[in-house]
């Protein structure tokens, strides 16, 4: 891997422009899940300061570009980084990957157009990644003009997990994100009620296509066995965007997936949150671009976090230190690393975290990019011709 300092540097070859811009890309449903020897022009770290390749708003004019939302790891809130969320822009169309606190705002902060939004992915149901995810439709739907989206869009995420409920005052088994969905429209109605009542707005359960994604039958997965071996499957498919999962160990949590999204112009994988697999290595295989959670265990130690929780947070996520393995094994182009625990800039500087990231791709002679993930990071996606 090529060296990097700690200053600010430019990328070469990235524009910057508007990540919700329309594109003169014709799509070409046979190139799909293809994919060609290429890689991101950017330098292997992005420096302290955003630069051109990492902008705080704005843009693109490539058909597709992501933009970190926010990049904190867990459910305590930060001051200095907003909760786990992504958004892909595909020829215009935005997808957004997890909906952790902060999402919508930051989706606004971006200058990401809500009229553009088409679809949001779950990873998970942990607090961290859902607890924004009624507030788009809640907030934004049915709203005139650009303030809101007007044409249901898709929502997809994990099934039922097929065992009972431990929470007070809510027997029965656990809601997957169909019902978890039909339960939040519930909790809320009195806002829509109002508002319709008074002939403004719309229930924002008529904007929302949702689907629980459940794994194959064939991986033999269950709330016991987790994660097993398998082969990424379909989720979603359209003329701009193939998407497929792939099923990942998250202590308890089941289904927790990862998503590759393959389109004309590259392609992008997240991880959402995991321990080291093998399935991560399955579905990013020469990915573009691998979105990867990013766990420092000695960050830990200043929390002041019972060693029950240490523990358990060390067995269900990934120490930032494989990161460097994992993307030369998967043969990544570009890995960003996001969800980063600890997230707290005064725990672990931004400094730290590329040492880190730096050290573990010299150790894997790992010769791809290998980014920091920060709050509002914009990233065209480009193969080189």
């Amino acid at each position: 891997m090529c060296g990097a300092n700690e200053n600010e540097q430019s990328a070469p070859g990235i524009p910057a422009s508007s990540p919700g811009g329309q594109s003169q890309h014709t799509s070409r449903r046979a190139l799909l899940g293809a994919v060609t020897a290429s890689a991101l022009a950017v330098t292997p770290l992005i420096g302290a300061s955003q630069t051109a390749a990492a902008t705080s708003s704005s843009g693109s004019g490539t058909g597709l570009a992501l933009t970190l939302l926010g990049t904190n790891g867990g459910p305590p809130p930060l001051a200095n980084r907003y909760g786990i969320s992504s958004a892909l822009v595909v020829n215009g169309r935005t997808y957004v990957v997890d909906c952790g606190r902060g999402a919508l705002t930051q989706y606004l902060r971006a200058d990401l157009s809500l009229p553009s939004l088409a679809g949001i992915f779950l990873t998970h149901l942990h607090s961290d990644h859902i607890v924004d995810y009624f507030a788009f439709p809640l907030l934004a739907a049915g709203a005139a003009g650009a303030q809101g989206f007007q044409k249901p869009i898709d929502v997809y995420g994990p099934g039922p997990a097929g065992i009972a409920s431990t929470v007070t005052g809510a027997p029965g088994p656990l809601p997957g994100t169909v019902e978890m969905t039909k339960l939040a429209g519930q909790a809320y109605a009195a806002s829509p009620t109002f508002f319709m009542t008074e002939h403004a707005g719309i229930d924002p359960a008529t904007l929302l296509n949702v689907h629980d994604v459940l794994p194959p039958t064939t991986a033999g997965a269950s709330a016991t066995h987790t994660a097993p071996a398998m082969q990424p499957f379909t989720v979603m498919e359209n003329d701009d965007v193939k998407v497929t999962a792939i099923l990942v160990p998250h202590g308890a949590v089941f289904p927790a997936y990862a998503y590759r999204f393959d389109t004309d112009y590259g392609s992008v994988v997240f991880s959402g949150d995991t321990a080291p697999s093998p399935n991560i290595i399955a579905l990013a295989r020469n990915a573009d671009v691998l979105v990867h959670e990013a766990l420092y265990p000695a960050g830990l130690a200043g929390l002041g976090l019972p060693q029950t929780l240490i523990d358990h947070i060390l067995t269900t996520h990934t120490d930032v230190a494989k990161l460097g393995e994992i993307a030369a094994e998967s043969d990544a182009r570009t890995l960003v690393a996001t969800h980063l625990g600890p997230g707290d800039t005064a725990v672990v500087p931004d400094t730290t975290w590329r040492r880190l990231l730096r050290t573990s791709a010299r150790h894997a002679d790992y010769h791809g990019h290998m980014l920091l993930g920060t709050d509002l990071l914009h990233l065209p996606v480009q193969r080189q011709r």
